[in-house]
């Protein structure tokens, strides 16, 4: 997603984490082309599953006075960051834009594809690894290795750290999610929802099967390969990681919709 903010800012930090994580393939590693957000497609996934005592902007009625306009906050964040990830993990970040490209990368998980440039952590480094040939190919049980490093930066996120400086920061995300085409919605119901979406994500034991019909990778099975972005990303890091993805997740999703009941803001 010390914690995916990546999800919230990993899925949010998740989600963000995520949510996430990666590019899907293209050569032997395909690379979606970028995608404008709410201008170009109508979300089409049905309102939160949670019901809410008080959704999350009511919560927040006045803006607290140290937030920094959200084209001027990348340092604020940055700086919260700082209390929750060793600075190490800091390099795993894009630094540019950071609450705007949460915002864009978590809204368009449940869909068909992620705009690269908007991505907010860095992408998997190394070519997708996979097994076998021709009518027998496989994602190869090495390739789960490329994403480790991002397993263990949402599990080393704290929680409720994680989800007090969400909420904190909550009138940054709301404006990001106003800009990218959302007026009369908000960002706390979208973000439930694509947590939900990616617990549902499918987990399939190893061996993934793939075909190649032409240039790039696809999952054989067709079901997997009509799956969102963001659900088949779950599948793509490996069953072990989706499993420990999906834990954190959960902790993120809990904690938040028991300060949204409760109708209490973390201090």
């Amino acid at each position: 997603m010390k914690k995916f903010i990546y999800v919230l800012l990993a899925v949010v930090f998740v989600i963000g984490c995520y949510a996430a994580i990666y590019y899907y393939w293209k050569s032997l590693e395909q690379i979606t082309e970028p995608v404008q957000t709410a201008q170009v497609e109508t979300p089409v996934e049905s309102p939160p599953v949670v019901e809410e005592k008080k959704p999350l902007h009511a919560l927040v009625e006045t803006v607290p006075a140290e937030l920094p306009p959200l084209e001027e906050s990348d340092h604020y964040v940055l700086d919260a960051l700082n209390g929750l990830l060793d600075s190490s993990l800091l390099t795993y970040l894009n630094l540019e834009r950071v609450i705007h490209n949460v915002v864009a990368t978590i809204d368009n998980l449940p869909r068909d594809k992620v705009a690269v440039n908007m991505l907010p952590i860095q992408p998997a480094k190394g070519k997708f690894l996979v097994e076998g040939h021709d009518d027998d190919l496989t994602i190869s049980p090495k390739n789960a290795a490329r994403y480790e490093r991002y397993i263990k930066l949402a599990e080393a996120l704290d929680t409720k750290k994680l989800v007090a400086m969400y909420i904190k920061m909550y009138p940054l995300f709301q404006r990001a999610y106003v800009e990218i085409g959302y007026p009369d919605r908000y960002f706390n119901d979208r973000l439930l929802t694509v947590i939900d979406h990616l617990l549902d994500a499918p987990e399939i034991q190893e061996p993934v099967k793939l075909v190649q019909p032409i240039v790039f990778y696809v999952f054989a099975d067709p079901k997997i390969e009509q799956l969102s972005i963001g659900q088949r990303i779950m599948v793509r890091i490996g069953y072990d990681n989706e499993i420990k993805l999906k834990t954190k997740l959960k902790e993120i999703q809990k904690e938040l919709v028991e300060h949204i009941h409760m109708g209490e803001i973390p201090v």
